[in-house]
């Protein structure tokens, strides 16, 4: 039975059938996020609201310019909201300044890219120590062992020296991977991840969020790959700036 915690009212809770409650890993508010441009204002998101509970795994799904990408993007402070309520494991970042969101997102946010984002000159195991320099949560002399825990667990230990033009591209998707779990953050966002692989990668990539998520980690993947969005455990649609249709998957 998990034991009921004392969060703030402000806090997004999910009540549990033995009546404890869990805070939300995620809990956006009335989310609205508008681009100026020489067109005038597009509105990208227009007043989401989402929670997404500890130890979920959530596909978001719809097509080109519904908001998907850049929902991610403000969850993972890489945008700021117009307007409306950022709450991350109880880290109202809309609030934080440019310096605070820095610092938050390497310790809290492993972000994983379509293209990988590897730094070329730096092999697979100082690609991930560098983001744990950033994240600042292991000390130094613990940093190699766990860099090299964490391409085991990705499968790819037996590269940690290749440099990243050496490995296909679902192995360097995996060490990417595997730097995103650097700081053991306690949300992986993935925008696109299989996109530019092809179908025996793609599938290698989607059975490590599986594997993850199964370990509970909470995980939120845009795809516009609806045959793997619906093996999430949840799938929400996007239309317009709008969350139109969500359902959870057998």
């Amino acid at each position: 039975m998990m034991t009921t915690n004392s969060y703030s009212n402000s806090l997004q809770t999910t009540i549990l059938e033995d009546g404890a409650s869990v805070r939300s890993v995620v809990d956006l508010r009335k989310l609205v996020k508008t681009y100026k441009g020489t067109a005038g204002i597009f509105t990208a998101l227009k007043g989401v609201d989402l929670q997404v509970e500890p130890g979920a795994f959530v596909s978001i799904i719809g097509k080109s310019g519904s908001g998907k990408s850049t929902l991610i993007n403000v969850i993972t402070g890489i945008d700021r909201p117009t307007s409306g309520e950022v709450i991350i494991d109880g880290d109202h970042i809309h609030t934080f300044n440019e310096e605070q969101i820095a610092i938050w997102r390497g310790r809290s946010i492993g972000v994983i890219f379509q293209f990988f984002q590897l730094l070329p000159t730096l092999t697979a195991a100082e690609n991930i120590l560098l983001a744990m320099d950033y994240g600042v949560r292991y000390p130094r002399a613990e940093r190699p062992e766990r860099a090299l825990y964490l391409l085991e667990l990705v499968g790819m230990v037996d590269l940690a020296h290749r440099l990243p033009n050496s490995l296909s591209g679902g192995q360097q998707q995996c060490v990417a991977i595997a730097r995103a779990l650097a700081n053991d953050p306690v949300l992986l966002t993935a925008d696109e991840p299989t996109g530019n692989l092809d179908s025996k990668s793609a599938e290698m990539v989607f059975h490590l969020f599986e594997n993850l998520a199964q370990a509970g980690k909470t995980i939120l993947m845009v795809t516009h790959d609806n045959e793997l969005a619906v093996r999430a455990q949840r799938t929400i649609r996007l239309a317009d700036g709008l969350i139109v249709d969500e359902f959870t998957n057998c």
